[in-house]
């Protein structure tokens, strides 16, 4: 299967050529032509499956075809994001596959002054990607209208939901046209995102991928079980021994995230934190050291990690095991990725035995215990 073979035209299968894109992912395969015959689609895959592909390709295409009686540059592409991260890497691969079309994008997010925001859209714009917040602000501001959206996408619902972002999308939708093509994507088809999908999509088609409960085979897993008072020497006799030369180190807490990444810093591993309350420009700033490897550990809590997509990351670190079993799968997924191998560690206290419980019964075996440490 070839990109070609989805009906997607030259100067789009041109563009993934040269990012080195040669077979569509399965969601992909599946989720394409139905956007393009004009479905609505519910989509059930976690990060790292290609789905910003999957609805960006099709919607380009779209527009693309649209073009000579779209000559007005309105918002006719509307795409929510649940965090600045993610809405930043959907919006850079609007540029690369757009790239030979000259279909204007513009991204939205707070934490960052306005203006420049503003002034992209005073331009106009075919594509907006925003995260629900600034959204409604300059919406509110009067600066954005959504009167003339054809193709609006929620992506990461279940992150939405968790966000606690429900109504801010129910004032969003309840401004765009009825008539529009739905694209609805989802880690989990738990009842709250099933509810809202009901709500929002028209005889959709619903694709699915790699269900939640299962784990990337090429992911090597082990545990270890130690006394909360001895993770951070655990961690660094893990970093000095196992020859890790680049780690994504997960905590639940941001203060956790914080903590951890001072205490690397302390022992001269370069750490930083990357969560919810740091300012945009020292995510961005952690984001890229860590892209480009100056930075060896990124410390996150899971609601920051959505949207970090890491080439050839070779290890993941469940500093402290998650609460929800789902969330442990999607930790690890951020390594084994494209036929690479990945190893994910996970340090165990006597309270956090129910969760890894939990995790064993999801992913139907039990993690493999390291017990020659001398944190034991």
């Amino acid at each position: 299967m070839t990109f070609s073979n989805l009906r997607l035209i030259k100067p789009l299968v041109m563009a993934l050529e040269k990012k080195g894109y040669t077979e569509p992912t399965p969601i992909q395969e599946q989720a394409i032509p139905h956007v393009l015959d004009g479905k609505d689609v519910f989509g059930c895959a976690q990060t790292g499956t290609g789905k910003t592909a999957a609805f960006a390709l099709p919607i380009l295409q779209l527009l693309d075809a649209k073009k000579e009686s779209n000559k007005s540059r309105v918002i006719k592409a509307l795409i929510l994001a649940p965090t600045r991260e993610l809405a930043s890497q959907i919006s850079d691969n609007f540029l690369a596959y757009g790239k030979n079309l000259g279909i204007s994008h513009c991204t939205i997010f707070g934490g960052v002054s306005q203006g420049p925001q503003v002034n992209n859209l005073r331009r106009g714009v075919d594509v907006l990607v925003a995260t629900p917040g600034r959204l409604l602000d300059l919406m509110n501001q009067g600066f954005i209208k959504l009167n003339q959206v054809e193709y609006f996408v929620l992506d990461e619902a279940d992150r939405m939901l968790d966000m606690g972002f429900i109504n801010d999308i129910k004032k969003i939708i309840a401004k765009i046209p009825v008539k529009r093509q739905t694209l609805f994507f989802s880690a989990t088809a738990a009842p709250s995102i099933m509810k809202l999908a009901n709500t929002i999509l028209n005889n959709p088609v619903s694709v699915a991928v790699t269900p939640i409960s299962s784990t990337a085979s090429l992911v090597t897993q082990s545990v270890y079980y130690v006394k909360k008072e001895n993770k951070r020497l655990l961690l660094k006799h893990v970093l000095n021994n196992s020859k890790i030369e680049h780690a994504l180190v997960f905590t639940r807490t941001k203060r956790g995230a914080d903590k951890v990444a001072k205490d690397l810093n302390s022992i001269g591993v370069s750490a930083e934190a990357i969560h919810g309350n740091k300012s945009q420009g020292a995510r961005e700033r952690a984001l890229k050291g860590f892209k480009n490897r100056t930075i060896r550990i990124l410390v996150a809590t899971d609601i920051a990690s959505r949207g970090i997509d890491v080439d050839k990351l070779s290890h993941v670190i469940n500093y402290e095991i998650p609460e929800q079993a789902e969330t442990y799968v999607h930790r690890i997924g951020r390594t084994g990725r494209a036929g690479l191998s990945g190893v994910a560690l996970s340090f165990c206290a006597h309270d956090e035995l129910t969760y890894l419980k939990d995790i064993n019964k999801l992913i139907k075996t039990n993690i493999e215990v390291v017990s020659t440490h001398p944190f034991n």
